[in-house]
């Protein structure tokens, strides 16, 4: 972790898994998905998001989002600026929308922190 940032396994934090099934051209869906990204990442108590596409259904997507605490989540999906984000996003996919606290994370021995591989 890099000084200042949250650690997304505190007992506080929680994490936030979002499946999506695209029915939409994916380029429109990833432009879409990076500006609501922009705009979550500005808003108190996000910690970090990753957004992946399955490997073989291309249509397929999760988002999984790390936030501080679960007030800042709810807060930032209560923020009257990301209702139309919301909107968008719907009109190109439909989402499976959960909200978990952390149990359990391991690092491979030696990983740098970011190291994907």
């Amino acid at each position: 972790m890099r000084a200042g940032e949250s650690d997304p396994t505190d007992r506080d934090g929680v994490v936030f898994v979002n499946r999506f099934l695209v029915h939409a051209p994916a380029e429109d869906f990833e432009r879409t998905f990076s500006e609501t990204s922009e705009f979550m990442a500005g808003r108190p108590g996000f910690v970090a998001h990753t957004l992946v596409r399955h490997v073989g259904q291309p249509g397929a997507y999760v988002n999984v989002a790390y936030w501080r605490d679960e007030e800042s989540f709810r807060r930032a999906l209560a923020d009257p600026g990301f209702a139309p984000h919301a909107a968008a996003l719907r009109a190109l996919a439909t989402s499976e929308p959960n909200l978990y606290r952390p149990v359990l994370r391991r690092e491979a021995a030696g990983a740098v922190a970011g190291d994907t591989r």
